[in-house]
């Protein structure tokens, strides 16, 4: 059974996404006023087949991993394009234009994120308190006298022109330990000192500045929440407090929500490359089916919450400036800008197999990496 809800949570998750960012492109695509040809979930053998009206045909695929939407094109050498269609095709398009259609795949998967957020706050969710445990010996919470009991239920970020001082009055309020906890990972990939407003067991409050030569340094294997000291105190589900906001207040936070949490994917996503992240640590097929399947046990807003996670990871990955991914299209768009010169078919061309090549590899990766994560012993 477990298997079963598993497999159902991932073909669930892959088909949602997918499908939210693909219509995203055949939107834009429509309201340009450029044909599409396809509109596909999946790739390899179609199952499903329907053509609407307009020739779009609507296919689903036997391989759910992907999808894909098919544009009238002109360098497309496969497509016979009539006088009368011409005007419909998306290489005659202006610039904006096309780099819309291509951008507008990663911002619904963002907008599609926010709006599952929007859907939880309005429903009400429990939420950790943010009360800590005692800090561990030598980190930073313990030097600076955090002890077991406090309640931070302020924050403040600490710009370097005020010496790392806080500002009486200027503290944003805390909900919750989730809350807090991606603060805490923008400041510390952001490398900026903060503030906390706590409030001990007795009711009184004091402030600790957390300096930013103070803040421990992302590394592979390493815990940055045990370098810091702040860890959340585990208490009964009766302690928690709901979070329940009205409609529009509840899109003001998912979007604060959504903002947050991709700038510290980027900052995580930069560190591939810089050493401060692993390459073990990426995921293939076999962890989002783990995750889906562990989250839809649990509850509909732990899955929906996932979905919105999953959601914003896609939108970022397709912003990747790779050859066969749309930020590669949109650094093809930028070149054209700056020069005023589209790149020729033929570098494109080779741009694409170098691209593909890469992104093989990283599958191939993340395969192997889900591998030994579930099946070595």
């Amino acid at each position: 059974m477990q298997t079963l809800i598993t497999l159902a949570a991932f073909l669930v998750t892959l088909g949602v996404l997918v499908s939210f960012h693909e219509y995203g492109h055949f939107l834009s695509a429509r309201l340009c006023g450029v044909k599409v040809l396809r509109f596909a979930l999946g790739f390899g053998k179609p199952i499903f087949t329907y053509r609407a009206n307009n020739g779009t045909e609507w296919v689903i695929a036997s391989i759910p991993l992907g999808g894909y939407v098919k544009l009238l094109d002109g360098r497309d050498s496969q497509q016979s394009i009539s006088p009368a269609e011409r005007p419909e095709s998306f290489d005659v398009k202006p610039l904006w234009q096309r780099s819309l259609i291509v951008a507008a795949g990663p911002f619904a998967n963002f907008l599609f994120a926010v709006i599952l957020f929007s859907v939880i706050y309005v429903s009400g969710v429990p939420q950790l308190p943010a009360r800590l445990q005692a800090p561990p010996e030598q980190s930073v919470a313990a030097k600076l006298g955090v002890v077991a009991g406090d309640q931070v239920i302020g924050w403040q970020s600490l710009s370097t022109d005020r010496s790392g001082a806080p500002m009486l009055g200027a503290f944003d309020p805390v909900p919750s330990w989730n809350a807090l906890r991606w603060l805490l990972l923008d400041a510390i990939t952001g490398e900026q000192g903060f503030a906390l407003e706590l409030q001990d067991t007795s009711g009184s409050r004091h402030i600790k500045s957390f300096k930013q030569a103070d803040l421990p340094q992302i590394a592979p294997e390493s815990d940055p929440f045990q370098a810091l000291g702040l860890i959340p105190q585990v208490s009964a589900p009766s302690d928690w407090q709901e979070l329940k906001l009205g409609p529009i207040d509840a899109l003001s936070f998912a979007s604060e929500r959504v903002f947050l949490i991709t700038k510290v994917s980027v900052r995580l996503m930069l560190g591939l490359f810089t050493g401060k992240a692993s390459l073990k640590q990426l995921g293939g097929p076999l962890s989002i089916a783990d995750m889906a399947g562990k989250s839809a046990q649990v509850g509909w807003q732990p899955f929906v919450a996932f979905l919105a996670l999953m959601s914003i990871s896609i939108g970022l990955l397709n912003l990747v400036p790779l050859p066969m991914l749309d930020g590669g299209q949109l650094l093809y768009d930028a070149w054209e800008l700056v020069t005023g010169k589209r790149i020729s078919l033929s570098a494109q061309e080779l741009l694409q197999k170098v691209g593909f090549l890469l992104l093989i590899s990283l599958s191939l990766l993340a395969l192997f990496n889900d591998l030994q994560r579930y099946f070595s012993p």
